[in-house]
């Protein structure tokens, strides 16, 4: 298993340095019938969803799209893609940052029965509890 930085996947996504995207294409073509060949940590994925809206003006749909693409990638392996996937969709319902649903969903993931937080964004989210 490989494990892929963030600059990796916005290269690939959108391809704003042609000769760093043809090289990351390339690796992902080589391992391409490979179950979980390469490793995209929770990290990663906070930072890509920061850079898509921040540096690239993706909004809300375009990156929850992209979430749902890079779970339904054999080829990549996660954390816990069911955390991705559940993230994912806390963020296409809600108006809550990725990194807060992530924080949620793996908090669910791990039986948590809430999440206390004094951030007010989260109350939105199930189980989020206002301290």
């Amino acid at each position: 298993m490989i494990a892929l930085d963030t600059n990796v996947l916005v290269r690939l996504l959108t391809r704003d340095d042609e000769k760093q995207a043809n090289k990351a294409r390339a690796l992902l073509e080589k391992h391409a019938d490979e179950d979980a060949a390469f490793f995209v940590s929770d990290i990663v994925l906070a930072e890509l969803v920061w850079t898509l809206e921040r540096s690239y003006d993706y909004d809300r749909s375009a990156i929850a799209q992209v979430l749902k693409a890079l779970a339904d990638n054999a080829t990549l392996g996660f954390e816990s893609r069911e955390v991705l996937r559940a993230a994912q969709q806390l963020f296409s319902d809600a108006k809550t940052g990725f990194a807060d649903c992530l924080i949620v969903a793996k908090a669910q993931a791990a039986g948590c029965s809430s999440l206390v937080s004094f951030d007010k964004a989260m109350r939105a989210l199930p189980t989020v509890e206002q301290l």
